[in-house]
């Protein structure tokens, strides 16, 4: 993208008056020179001019006459009044005008012998700057300054004339500009200001003395100037101190002084040693080493050495030593060396006492900024680096392997600019080390290096860092080096481009180590001479594991392929596309891949896709793509199964290197072939793209029109002309026919995503080529009729508001005739609708109304019609005259006031209506939609340029005060204690009593009289139940012969929807109206909205915020007061300024003072005080010291930590409030990074929050930690809660959170002291559990150096001791948190000692619990080091023999079960197969011990007192199973037991415990299907015994869960072969079976596992018994059954597990039953199975679409013209209904088919719906007030009755064609009970449409579209019947 650059405005001069005259009258002097007359003229009428343009091209003039003066016409005062005026005008000007820069070329391309002239005159106007001290004129003067020094010599040499007092002016600002800053507090504006005119003096300050080194220098030696000069440098270098001192400065004020104060140090020392050692002791803090400096800059500079200086100081030091000093070359001696070595040094002190993550930025940009600087150092001349510093720099050295610690514990660190500089930071490191090792080239031999790869490929793949430190690698060792190592590295990282977060990194590192790999194998090919085979090794390396991840992976593990990785390497090599493309299509067409895969045709199009792109495939006409592909690919992709595929189809057609490339014939239909199956995308991903990739299309459309129509007019060849008319004409029938086509599907019904989709493209249309029907090109507009243009306005009443949004803009893009809003009739009649939808109880149609009064704003006569409407209200309404040939902005600015003036008195009555009822206005006319009708209007409107202003203003007036009088009526219920069940406990009189009344009015009556006024009513004083209204109906009020039915949820809604519309109302007119306030200077700035109108709002907000309890109503008042506060600090009033502040001062002291009796709310974690707090601090600027939030969030720490003297409960309502705005404000995102300085402190207080004896202190700290949880380690990113992605290692967490370390050790060191349970009582430290939360967040590093101060082994022991504590879910957390702590290497070692902690024999003083939290925390130990991905290799660690010595506890004689269980689970860890600690011979060693132990165990030896073993025994039983598992069905080869293997089965399958014949089912089940998946043959433990174990379970089984698990694994076995089915010795009959199994899927409804099982089990009984005797099928009598159960289970209500089972079921009986030509199970069973299956085609849910989709991979090939593809839903909907009616003449049912076709069109099954609707519909509508309307939100009734009606059509056709004359197969008296019924259906249906209020589609819009498609359906089928009679 190019960006434009700014061009400096240019502005003329402007003098004052006075000095215009005087500069005019001495440029008009007579007699001089011609020449120098000629200059004089030039200037004077450069001075009277006023255009800046013509005024430079005068001064360039007046620069040549000059440059042609001669030394002879060196005339007196009239050149030097031209040179006075040149340089009087350049002083005078602006910064960056480029009239200035004129004058400089001008003055300085003046003669040399005018030069000290024209210096002189410089000079002179100059020091009139420097001498004038108006403040306000500094930051002017400092802005000539730099002009002056901007490469202008004469400039130059005036500042050194003038040193002495540039240096005086420059400090006379700056400490002009520090003494503003200490009053500027809460003025963000002039602080902002303040700080960038001070940054730019410092600035100018240092190019002074930068530029005037030599001057300083002779001034300094000098006599008579050296005073002078050394003072102004004195109080210079004393402004830098101070702003370095000052933490009120930003950042890049201060580090711009640090270089300044370095710079002046050096200007001043020269650049010796003696520099290098005053620098040394500023880094250092000691005033030792500045003996060298002059007396005067020594006493300046201990200023600085003071102890307890800001930690940054020294930060910007170090930074200004790296920029000022020259690190160039050899270093000047020994001390620069020491400096070289202390800058580090420094930085790596500074790393973990900082908290600021900007902080952090900057401490990682110098680290690197000093690595580029030793670099300098070792690159310069070929001197021998000092051997003390090359030792200090190489890799291995203590500094290195700190800087290291220092990358590893920031690559992983919140700020993208960290993560970039700790990178450049290695790479820097790596070639430091190059430089001083240089002996070892080859990086295999060097030791650093090999070790340093082999660690950073050991660690976890989810470190981002790891992946720029291993491109650093190959960037500096070549690619070769690291696939050498580890060869599987391209898979391992294409598996990892599946997750969003690692997919940028990993494919970063690919395309360095692709690109790299290939240079280095034409090098390598090169010097041998072979070039063919080394491509194809890069293939093999780089291609091939690419295609088949693309061809097997599940579609979103490959989406950041095509993003990152696939464009990359194409790019790296175009030749490898062929090589793709043949691979992919050497692979069969229909090999599909696993199921969510793209297949071998999807990873074509994405390869093709991504070429095409990238410019590597051109189009072609011959063919497609050089015709690399057939179209039928092309075409079958475009409408695939999976969404993926179909778009990489679509982008291939659409995405073109070339915008202009011309659309061919081809790409037009492979358009038309793909849109209508696919506009209906449920997938809002899939739309996007779909959207954007035909506008790409339609933009090569629109460039290439643009492209032929020029050639047109310039070719001359008629053949060329004729082409290129022809595709013009086929481009402008392919945009009508896409224009018609998405205008056609927007009817009634027509689902959510069908309108998105359509309004989308059309509006792209609109855009791109416009509805226009003139001479056009295209002249679309034509083709829009009325209709279509209906279709699109009744859109807008859609509930979906992105409809209703592209639907208005739409309808602004339509031909206005085809729209039609511009005749009186119907604007009326829009307008009437919008205003009767303003007032509606539906809270959607106040958004339509608002929608349609928008559409309406453009029409001049909108006036007229709401006279009419105000006159049929009886409203007396005034409207403003219009003005005769208005303009269009006027006529808006007409429209809006009136149309704003008329909401507005509407609703002014209505308030005064709900000021006499609130019930009443609840009911009939809820505020809340005319306020938001006038919000919505006002937002259109451009409020800089109003006219009509004394209007407005009253308007605006009369708006605030409406919206007060509103808020009052609602508030007491949204602000009552208890708004969501209104029941009034508020202490509060006032409150109370307008609750009550309220609460009078709505309580339920028993009678059911009609009562005529509200106000009159009795109220139940006895019994208190009565005011307890949830959502009961109360008695209609009849007011003015109106009824009504409220409930308490109307009037709820009602009210803080008021509130919400009221606050954004108010925020709407504050954020976006001119304010009118007068500034410091006394100008009025004129507005339409006063400041005390501004501040009114706001302390309507705080009283909202603070007051209110319904979440909704202060959630969306926090909405409005946010657009007030961002328009406070932005607002040029001084007064609204300092609000803010002094509102959160206010809002502080009333929290700290609040107690139970403060109103504000203490419950719902505070309700809107957090909101109030947040919006205030997120309104100041990030740029600025932020203050505020300091100020806030140190107040706050203060009162949530807990202390002695506050555990009243009077002192705890402080401390509740604290906790949760701390929460609101550590959750809140847009104040971004600026709050992490205070997570440590915030932590603190949450953990210490539980040990207060306060439940509400304790809960508010529960929610507080755990959003700080979030906060530190980021939002959960997986299912599994302790995965690596939310963790982090210990070293970069405590370096983050320092203040931590300590603070989490003492409290774990607290609470460990109190978990020994020897006592046996049970003691719970309160926050021991929060403690082991957070450390089991931690892991180590395999990077961290053991000599870390802020390790994390002085935690291990406390946490080992917590696994003693008699609560086992301590002991559980303890084990997690443990494994964090213990190195991977350190793990053997670990397991060890614990195992020894055990006792070797049982005894008398043995602690179990004790022994428990031990064997955890070696399970824990031992599984995470089975997941590491670089553990050591077992060896000798003695393991083995501490658990030999130890059997017994897994033997009776332990007397614990649950030690028992674990002590068991720690065994199977250890001999099952994953890698094991020990080595081969002790495993099965221990392998033959566990077996003894299981064999003597409960499980195998039934044992009549185990029924007494107490509580744990059934997780003892698990592990004892989980042992018999691993030997009898995992490896039963490696436990040498295969003879145990049926005996041990047996003993699972049949224990008495549920939970252990659940778990062994579960391991079976898993086995067989992974065995199933690698296509293995039968294991040998399936033997006779185990399978009739098996089906006599399936017949006994009483524990559903496990009969589940019986049924689903019979199901895997016996898809693969028929099962004998044994019950005992008895062998079943397949028919016997399958009643059972549908006896028992019917009665197990309840549970979706054993109903799906069952279900799935009886259908591949059936299909079996279908396919052993097709002809004979039809005897068995329960398919029928069988048949009625399946199409029970297709219905819209089942759970979705159901509806996914039923459509596998009915796809694998696609072939044997749906299409056998025998029909087994008779006509209707099949003809009702094949409408469930169209049922489940149209589910909502788009896995059961695309599950039932597959059908059609399904049935033969020789009904279907294509075998075996995948496709859309939509397509198989419509392939499916074609089969059918081929199967009928097949079946030669084709008369019968007719029949049962016309009923499914009529809808005959809804019959029994129709009654229940029609008496819903009687019912008044506002009884529901969120209605639900269709739950299925994607199926299209509409599409599928036309979709029936054209198949119906043509199976007619052959019907009649093939029936001979005179006969009849049709059943008559089926054909006329049809039509009775279609008769009957189409006359209801039209009289109730006629019954609907005028424009149905906006005020009942469901009603009319049910009723229309009704309608359809009785009509279409009564044409079907007419042609059938």
């Amino acid at each position: 993208m190019v960006v434009k650059k700014k061009t400096a405005k240019v502005e003329a001069v402007a003098l004052d008056e006075e000095k215009l005259h005087k500069l005019i009258a001495s440029l008009s002097v007579d007699g001089e020179d011609d020449g120098v007359r000629h200059v004089a003229q030039t200037l004077q009428s450069c001075l009277e001019l006023t255009e800046p343009v013509q005024q430079i091209q005068l001064v360039k003039k007046a620069g040549s006459q000059l440059e042609a003066l001669s030394e002879e016409q060196s005339g007196g005062a009239l050149l030097d009044a031209c040179l006075h005026t040149l340089a009087l005008v350049y002083t005078s000007l602006q910064a960056k005008n480029p009239l200035r820069r004129a004058i400089a070329s001008t003055l300085g391309s003046v003669p040399a012998w005018l030069q000290e002239r024209t210096v002189k005159c410089l000079c002179a106007c100059l020091s009139d700057c420097l001498s004038n001290s108006d403040a306000d004129k500094y930051s002017h003067t400092v802005d000539t300054i730099t002009a002056c020094m901007d490469g202008f010599p004469l400039g130059d040499r005036c500042i050194n004339k003038l040193l002495p007092e540039v240096l005086q002016f420059l400090h006379r600002g700056l400490s002009e500009y520090l003494h503003q800053n200490s009053g500027l507090a809460g003025l963000h504006i002039a602080q902002a200001q303040l700080m960038q005119s001070c940054l730019a003096a410092v600035k100018t300050s240092m190019l002074v003395i930068q530029r005037s080194q030599e001057t300083i220098g002779a001034a300094l030696q000098g006599e008579h100037d050296h005073c002078k000069v050394e003072d102004a440098l004195s109080c210079l270098l004393s402004c830098y101190i101070h702003i370095l001192t000052d933490e009120e400065f930003i950042q890049s004020v201060q580090s711009t002084a640090g270089m300044a104060v370095v710079l002046l140090i050096r200007s001043v020392m020269g650049s010796g040693d003696e520099v290098a050692s005053v620098v040394c002791s500023l880094l250092r803090g000691s005033a030792q080493g500045l003996d060298s400096a002059p007396q005067w800059l020594k006493q300046r500079c201990v200023g600085l050495c003071t102890s307890g200086r800001p930690l940054g100081v020294s930060l910007y030091l170090c930074h200004g030593v790296l920029a000022m000093l020259s690190w160039k070359g050899a270093l000047p001696g020994p001390q620069w060396e020491q400096l070289l070595l202390l800058v580090p040094d420094t930085l790596l002190d500074l790393d973990v006492s900082i908290k600021e993550s900007s902080t952090a930025m900057v401490v990682s940009r110098v680290l690197t900024l000093w690595s580029g600087a030793a670099l300098d150092c070792l690159q310069g001349e070929n001197r021998p680096c000092p051997p003390h510093l090359q030792k200090s720099l190489s890799g291995g050295s203590d500094l290195q392997r700190h800087l290291l610690e220092h990358i590893y514990s920031h690559w992983e660190h919140p700020l993208d600019g960290v993560r970039h500089q700790t990178r450049s930071l290695f790479r820097n490191l790596l070639l430091l080390h190059q430089h001083t090792s240089p002996s070892a080239p080859d990086p295999t031999k060097d030791s650093y290096i090999t070790e340093l790869t082999q660690s950073l490929l050991g660690l976890e793949w989810h470190m981002r860092g790891k992946y720029g430190s291993l491109g650093c690698l190959v960037e500096l060792y070549g690619a070769g080096y690291l696939l050498n190592i580890h060869p599987q590295l391209p898979s391992c990282l294409l598996g990892l481009m599946g997750d969003q977060t690692l997919a940028p990194y990993a494919s970063d590192l690919l395309e360095r180590l692709f690109v790299r790999h290939k240079a280095q194998l034409e090098n390598e090919a090169g010097e041998a001479g072979t070039t063919e085979e080394w491509m194809e090794h890069w293939h093999q390396t780089w291609v091939t594991p690419l295609l088949q991840v693309l061809c097997h992976a599940r579609l979103d593990q490959t989406t950041y392929i095509l993003d990152y990785f696939l464009p990359k390497l194409l790019r790296c090599s175009p030749p490898s596309l062929a090589h793709m493309v043949q691979a992919l299509q050497d692979t069969p067409p229909c090999s599909t891949g696993p199921p969510g895969s793209r297949g071998a045709l999807g990873a074509l199009m994405t390869c093709l896709r991504a070429a095409r792109a990238q410019g590597v495939v051109p189009s072609s006409e011959e063919g497609l793509w050089g015709g690399l592909v057939p179209l039928c690919l092309l075409q079958q992709a475009l409408i695939h199964k999976h969404d993926q595929v179909r778009i990489d189809a679509l982008g291939l057609v659409c995405e073109s290197h070339r915008s202009t490339e011309v659309l061919t014939s081809q790409e037009m239909d492979l358009i038309r072939h793909f849109l209508l199956p696919n506009l209906n995308s449920q997938s809002p991903g899939v739309r996007q793209q779909t959207v954007s990739l035909m506008k790409k299309l339609l933009c090569r459309v629109k460039d290439s029109t643009q492209l032929l129509q020029k050639r047109l007019s310039q070719e001359r060849d008629q053949e060329q002309r004729d082409r290129d008319q022809h595709t013009l004409h086929l481009y402008k029938e392919f945009l009508r026919w896409l224009c018609v086509r998405l205008l056609e599907v927007l009817l009634p019904g027509a689902s959510f995503s069908k309108c998105l989709m359509s309004l989308h493209l059309l509006c792209l249309l609109g855009q791109l080529f416009t509805f226009s029907s003139g001479p056009d090109v295209f002249a679309l507009g034509e083709v829009v009729t009325s209709g279509h243009a209906q279709n699109v306005l009744y859109c807008v009443a859609s509930n979906f508001l992105e409809v209703k949004q592209l639907a208005s803009s739409l309808l602004t893009q339509l031909p206005p005739s085809a729209v039609g809003l511009q005749v009186p009739e119907r604007m009326r009649c829009v307008l009437q609708a919008a205003l009767d939808l303003s007032t509606s109880t539906k809270p959607f149609d106040s958004v339509t109304a608002a929608h349609l009064l928008n559409l309406l704003l453009h029409q001049p006569d909108l006036s007229q019609a709401l006279l009419h409407c105000a006159q049929q209200q009886g409203l007396d309404f005034q409207l403003p005259s219009p003005l005769p040939q208005a303009s269009e902005t006027l006529i808006l600015e007409l429209n809006t006031l009136a149309v704003v003036q008329f909401l507005l008195s509407c609703l002014q009555s209505e308030v005064l209506r709900a000021e006499s009822s609130l019930l009443q206005a609840a009911a009939s006319c809820p505020l809340y939609g005319r306020a938001h009708c006038i919000t919505a209007v006002l937002q259109h409107l451009n409020t800089e340029t109003l006219r009509e202003t004394d209007q407005w203003r009253c308007l605006v007036s009369e708006l605030i005060a409406v919206c007060y009088r509103m808020s009052d009526v609602v508030s007491p219920v949204v602000q009552s204690s208890s708004p969501e069940g209104l029941i009034p406990m508020d202490t509060d009189s006032e409150t109370s009593a307008g609750l009550q009344k309220i609460l009078q009015e709505i309580q339920p009556r028993d009678t059911n009289d009609f009562f005529t006024n509200a106000r009159e009513l009795d109220t139940h004083h006895g019994d208190e139940n009565n005011t307890q209204c949830q959502t009961t109906h109360t008695p209609s009020l009849d007011a003015g012969g109106e009824g009504y039915r409220v409930t308490a949820q109307m009037v709820l809604v009602c009210c803080w929807r008021s509130m919400k519309e009221v606050a954004m109302l108010l925020g709407q007119l504050c954020q976006s109206l001119p304010l009118h306030y007068t500034n410091d200077k006394a100008r009025t700035h004129p507005g339409l909205i006063t400041e005390e109108q501004v501040e009114g709002v706001g302390l309507y907000f705080r009283q909202q915020l603070l007051q209110s309890r319904h979440r909704g109503a202060f959630e969306l008042a926090y909405v409005g007061f946010v657009r007030l506060t961002d328009m406070l600090c932005r607002s040029g009033s001084q007064a609204l300024q300092q609000l803010p502040g002094r509102w959160l001062s206010e809002v502080l002291e009333e929290v700290k003072s609040s107690d139970p009796s403060s109103k504000l709310c203490a419950t719902r974690r505070s309700a809107g005080i957090p909101f109030y707090i947040q919006a205030l601090l997120s309104s100041e600027p990030k740029s600025s010291s932020c203050s505020l939030l300091k100020m806030t969030m140190r107040e706050l720490i203060a009162l949530a930590s807990p202390s002695a003297d506050r555990n009243t409960d009077s002192s705890t309502v402080p401390q509740v409030h604290a906790l949760n705005i701390l929460r609101a404000l550590y959750r809140d995102t847009r104040l971004g990074e600026n709050i992490i300085p205070f997570v440590s402190d915030g932590m603190q207080a949450a953990v210490l929050g539980f040990t207060s004896p306060v439940w509400a202190v304790r809960n508010s700290s529960t929610l507080l930690f755990s959003t700080l949880i979030t906060r530190i380690f980021g939002v959960k990113k997986g299912k599994d809660e302790h995965s690596k992605k939310n963790r982090m290692t210990g070293r970069e967490f405590f370096t983050r959170f320092p203040a931590l370390y300590p603070f989490l050790l003492n409290q774990l060191k607290e609470a460990a002291a109190t978990v020994e349970s020897d006592s046996g009582q049970v003691k719970l430290h309160p926050s021991l559990f929060l403690l082991l939360l957070v450390l089991s967040r931690l892991y180590p590093s395999p990077m961290d150096g053991s000599s870390s101060p802020l390790g994390l082994a002085p935690f291990m022991p406390f946490i080992i001791r917590c696994g003693r504590s008699a609560v086992y879910r301590t002991r559980e957390m303890a084990a997690r948190a443990l494994v964090p702590f213990v190195l991977v290497t350190q793990v053997p070692s670990t397991v060890l000692s614990l195992l020894q902690d055990l006792p070797p024999e049982p005894g008398p003083r043995i602690q179990h619990n004790h022994i428990h939290g031990t064997l955890l925390q070696v399970l824990f130990l031992l599984r995470s080091y089975q997941t590491d991905s670089h553990r050591p290799l077992p060896a000798g660690n003695g393991i083995g023999e501490a658990l030999s010595q130890r059997m017994w506890l897994a033997s009776r004689q332990n007397s614990c079960v649950v030690t028992r269980g674990a002590f068991l689970d720690v065994l199977v860890s250890l001999c099952g197969p994953k890698t094991s600690l020990l080595a081969d011979s002790e495993v099965s060693e221990l392998r033959n011990k566990t077996l003894s132990i299981l064999m003597a165990s409960d499980l195998v030896i039934s044992d009549p007192s185990f029924t007494t073993l107490g509580p744990g025994s059934t997780q003892y039983l698990l592990s004892l199973a989980r042992v018999a598992l691993s030997a009898s069905v995992e490896i039963p080869e490696l436990w040498r037991g295969p003879q145990l293997t049926t005996q041990l089965l047996q003993c699972l399958l049949q224990c008495p415990q549920y939970e252990v014949r659940e778990l062994a089912l579960e391991g079976v089940l898993r086995t067989l299907q992974v065995e199933e998946e690698e296509k293995k043959r039968r294991p040998q433990w399936l033997d006779e015994t185990t399978l009739s174990n098996l089906t006599s379970l399936a017949l006994h089984e009483t524990h559903p869960q496990c009969l589940a698990k019986v049924l689903q694994l019979l199901c895997v076995l016996s898809s693969s072969g028929e099962l004998v089915w044994r019950d005992c010795a008895k062998v079943l009959a397949q028919d016997e079976v399958l009643l059972h199994l549908l006896t028992l899927a019917q009665n197990s409804v309840h549970s979706v596992e054993l109903h799906c099982a069952a279900l799935t089990l009886a259908s591949q009984l059936v299909v079996q018994l279908v396919n052993s005797d097709p002809k004979g099928a039809s005897a068995v009598s329960c398919l029928a059954q069988w048949g009625a159960l399946v199409c029970s289970c297709c219905s819209e209500e089942q759970p979705v597990e159901v509806k996914l089972m039923v459509a596998k079921v009915l796809v694998n009986c696609t072939d044997t039953v749906l299409t056998s030509p025998h029909l087994p199970l008779g006509l209707s069973t099949t003809v009702s199975l094949w409408r469930s299956l169209f049922t489940l085609l149209q589910d909502e849910d788009q896995d059961v679409r695309d599950s039932a989709s597959d059908f059609i991979a399904h049935v033969p090939a020789p009904l279907l013209n294509v075998a075996g593809v995948s496709v859309c839903p939509p397509v198989a909907m419509d392939s499916g209904v074609r089969l059918l009616c081929r199967l009928f003449e097949l079946w030669g049912q084709a008369a019968a088919g007719v029949l049962a076709l016309t009923e499914w069109l009529l809808g005959g099954e809804e019959g029994s719906d129709e009654a229940v609707a029609d008496e819903a519909s009687s019912l008044d509508e506002e009884d529901f007030l969120f209605e639900k309307g269709d739950l299925n939100l994607w199926a299209e009734p509409v599409q599928w009755v036309k979709l029936l009606h054209r198949h119906l059509s043509s199976l007619i056709q052959t019907l009649k064609q093939t029936q001979h004359p005179g006969t009849s197969s049709l059943d008559q008296d089926q054909l006329h009970a049809l039509s009775t019924q279609a008769q009957a259906k189409a006359l209801s249906s039209q009289r109730a449409l006629y019954s609907l209020p005028a424009l149905p589609q906006f005020s009942c819009t469901v009603e009319h579209a049910r009723l229309t498609l009704r309608h359809q359906r009785a009509t279409l089928a009564l044409e079907v019947l007419e042609w059938l009679k």
